[in-house]
């Protein structure tokens, strides 16, 4: 009886996250899915269903041969959303590049600092998801206005004589992404940094090896998971990022979140809004992946 109960428990245990992905992921994209084969219509909500359980399972069944996916071939025809899916990426892109460029010296002087101050480090890296990642955004606001924090002091300096055209632009839109999503790039990297072992860089400048190619053949290909796990974190995120673009980028800014959000509040289009969403998800599933991989490949070498 013992026996059978711990089996049950164990099964329980490995259930749980399934069901949690059942009930909060696959359960939405579905009722997601249907909605991106609808029709739009006048009513509340608005669209008018393709496929429906009211006419019984037969009825359902019958109708499923008669799916149109003329949502998802008119966003293909339509280069307003192939731009807005294509400068998504590059933006996404981008941003993750400059978040590693800047979040890699910092998670690499966490990981050699003494042991006594990485906590207190660790808690600075952390400290702005004290505050409202809104609030956050718009305080950029007041940084990036022309009669902003930033011009004043590249004025009162002389660097500048007129203020910079920040706001309202890609450069602004760089910015918020990569102050908002750096904790995401240095959390990862510092994990795998504050693990390595320091007695291969001795055993290498032993050998005579330079310190900067130490780094390159040693350093940076043993710190590669946590770069595949931060760069994961914030491409997948920024992809579909809305508030940032909106609010730092104008009304000029063309990524697919702010797409997606005026197509279902303004057009109030849920079918198109839907099948946008969908495909966004499955651009999105190929670096998922390739993330899951790496961390798979990551624990295999580690085992």
């Amino acid at each position: 009886m013992g026996r059978l109960l711990t089996i049950l428990a164990s099964r329980f245990v490995i259930a749980v996250p399934y069901l949690w992905l059942l009930v909060f992921f696959l359960a939405p994209f579905l009722i997601v899915f249907k909605i991106s084969l609808s029709e739009p219509a006048i009513a509340m909500p608005p669209y008018q269903p393709v496929f429906d359980l009211a006419g019984g399972v037969a009825a359902f069944i019958g109708k499923l041969g008669s799916l149109s996916f003329g949502n998802y071939l008119w966003l293909a025809e339509d280069p307003l959303y192939v731009n807005a899916y294509l400068s998504s990426i590059w933006i996404a892109g981008v941003s993750t590049a400059i978040t590693l460029a800047v979040g890699y010296p910092i998670a690499y002087g966490m990981a050699r600092a003494p042991a006594a101050i990485r906590p207190i480090l660790l808690m600075l890296v952390i400290l702005p998801f004290w505050t409202s990642f809104l609030i956050r955004v718009y305080a950029w606001i007041g940084i990036l206005k022309p009669e902003g924090l930033l011009n004043q002091l590249l004025m009162f300096l002389g660097v500048i004589d007129t203020p910079l055209v920040i706001l309202n632009t890609t450069t602004a839109i760089y910015i918020g992404i990569v102050y908002s999503y750096l904790p995401f790039m240095v959390l990862p990297l510092y994990a795998t940094l504050e693990k390595m072992d320091n007695s291969l860089i001795e055993a290498a400048r032993d050998l005579g090896c330079p310190p900067l190619s130490a780094f390159w053949k040693i350093t940076f290909p043993l710190s590669m998971p946590g770069i595949v796990a931060g760069s994961m974190l914030v491409f997948i995120p920024a992809v579909g990022e809305f508030v940032i673009p909106d609010l730092l980028g104008g009304s000029q800014t063309l990524m697919i979140g702010k797409t997606l959000w005026s197509e279902f509040f303004n057009n109030r289009d849920w079918p198109v809004s839907s099948a946008v969403a969908v495909i966004l998800l499955l651009i999105l599933i190929v670096p998922i992946m390739f993330f899951q991989r790496s961390q798979a490949r990551s624990r295999e070498a580690g085992n």
